[in-house]
């Protein structure tokens, strides 16, 4: 799901499937904000499922996301993280990590801001994503999904944020 043309900042990167001996070996990501005192920047949510394999296809196919990474880091470990377009938070798919699990369905209401909430609902809707129609509630439009799981997904469009 795409509001601008790609630039060299947002053409898709590869997926990591390694994790690096050491941490120097990771490139910089010069599109990553900095990190400032006082700061708490909200980086990954975790998405509970019960297929990661299932779920990691719709997040990509379906709704566009880029697969950051897919890594086991362990024996029964599996880490895979999925970022929407344009978007500085991703979410992760895992098992194997106890303080991540939740019940598969149980997350609720995450939103996606987007520019023109027509023009990206018929976008998931030509991907295979069955969203609600639009739902105009004071001047602030929403569209609801869910994954295969059943957590539910909002597009939202504030248009004075355009």
């Amino acid at each position: 799901m795409t509001d601008t043309q790609p630039t060299q900042a947002t053409q898709p990167r590869p997926t990591q499937t390694e994790i690096p001996a050491d941490v120097t070996d990771v490139p910089a990501d010069h599109t990553a904000p900095p990190v400032r005192p006082g700061m708490f920047l909200l980086e990954l949510v975790p998405v509970p499922v019960t297929d990661i394999d299932r779920a990691k296809a719709f997040y990509t196919d379906c709704l566009g996301f880029h697969a950051d990474v897919d890594v086991r880091p362990a024996e029964g470990v599996r880490v895979v993280q999925l970022t929407p377009p344009g978007s500085a938070c991703s979410i992760t798919l895992t098992e194997g990590i106890e303080s991540l699990d939740m019940p598969a369905g149980t997350l609720r209401g995450l939103h996606l801001v987007v520019s023109d909430i027509e023009k990206a609902r018929a976008e998931l809707i030509e991907r295979g994503t069955d969203v609600e129609p639009v739902e105009d509630l004071g001047g602030v439009y929403y569209a609801r999904f869910a994954d295969p799981d059943g957590n539910t997904w909002t597009l939202q469009h504030m248009p004075w944020r355009v």
